[in-house]
């Protein structure tokens, strides 16, 4: 493929975007672009290189063989303008740059806004970045060097990444409140409940029917939701109980409305994990967004039991 004086980096991370979200509409305003010009930039690029880039379906647009080829090569010119101007800035002692961070679902919601905040307040001459996907996808984007780190429930090995230990909570059953005590449940009792529970890919999931396999236990999995607020619709809706954390169900924002009895004999605990490439160095903003994110994860794990013991 022949490079062309035309494109311009512009270009480039209009494409990827566009891309990654495999919609104009979404990419234009994620970029703040009106979408007839970012349309116009990327038919200027496929002009440019004499090819189809991206082709159109019902759902939105996709990438062409040769589209491919372009992002896999695009996204690591991007990173390595990134990581340059991040050095540049390093050097005097400004963390600086784009950093995309990765939340999971179960606690991105509590996490987001102080995130925010924390960049704001902290990091004032970064850009970031948040996106959300269940510890399976995450695991993949920060291999592949989309998201620079995030936080991962249970990840399997996996060479790619370098994992630590952030936070471990104990895994309960959550019910309905309807004046139910919050006693201890054994977990030979687990099959006695009709459960809603993530898909089989999802990393809590895995964990609650691996330890149930361990117990020669057969759990009764009535519904596969993927959504933790949807699940506990479901919960309070009377369809089931579910299986999370602490942390979890405060997210949802009305820890009021259920009651969580803790998993015993054995006990379940769920590790939350920061992970972020191993074949990337780190950088200065690197490192100060993983401390900023471990702070927050550990103070709102402190605000989720504080709050359960007021109520």
């Amino acid at each position: 493929m022949a490079l062309h004086r035309g494109m311009n980096l512009k270009q480039l991370e209009y494409f990827v975007r566009v891309a990654e979200l495999g919609s104009f509409s979404k990419a234009a305003l994620i970029l703040n672009i009106a979408q007839p010009a970012l349309s116009r930039q990327v038919r200027l690029l496929e002009t440019d290189l004499h090819v189809t880039l991206l082709t159109r379906n019902g759902r939105g647009v996709v990438l062409t063989e040769v589209g491919q080829r372009l992002f896999d090569h695009s996204v690591g010119i991007l990173q390595l303008v990134a990581r340059a101007a991040e050095d540049v800035a390093a050097a005097r002692d400004e963390p600086a740059g784009r950093i995309v961070v990765g939340l999971p679902p179960s606690i991105g919601r509590r996490l987001t806004l102080p995130l925010v905040e924390g960049f704001r307040r902290h990091l004032p001459k970064a850009r970031l970045a948040i996106v959300e996907g269940l510890s399976t996808h995450l695991t993949e984007w920060i291999a592949t060097g989309r998201v620079d780190l995030g936080l991962i429930h249970n990840p399997e090995p996996n060479a790619a990444i370098e994992v630590t230990p952030v936070l471990d909570e104990p895994l309960g059953l959550v019910s309905p409140a309807g004046g139910k005590a919050a006693t201890p449940l054994p977990m030979a009792e687990l099959p006695n409940y009709p459960l809603i529970l993530p898909e089989r890919t999802h990393a809590m999931r895995k964990l609650i029917e691996t330890q149930a396999a361990l117990a020669n236990l057969k759990l009764d999995i009535r519904l596969e939701i993927s959504g933790v607020p949807a699940i506990l619709d479901l919960v309070a809706a009377g369809y089931g109980h579910a299986v999370l954390t602490r942390t979890a169900l405060a997210a949802f924002g009305k820890p009021g409305a259920f009651v969580l009895r803790p998993l015993t004999k054995p006990g379940l605990s769920s590790t939350l994990f920061l992970a972020v490439s191993a074949h990337k160095p780190s950088t200065p903003l690197g490192k100060r967004a993983m401390r900023l994110l471990q702070e927050l994860v550990v103070a709102e794990s402190l605000e989720a039991v504080a709050h359960n013991k007021t109520r």
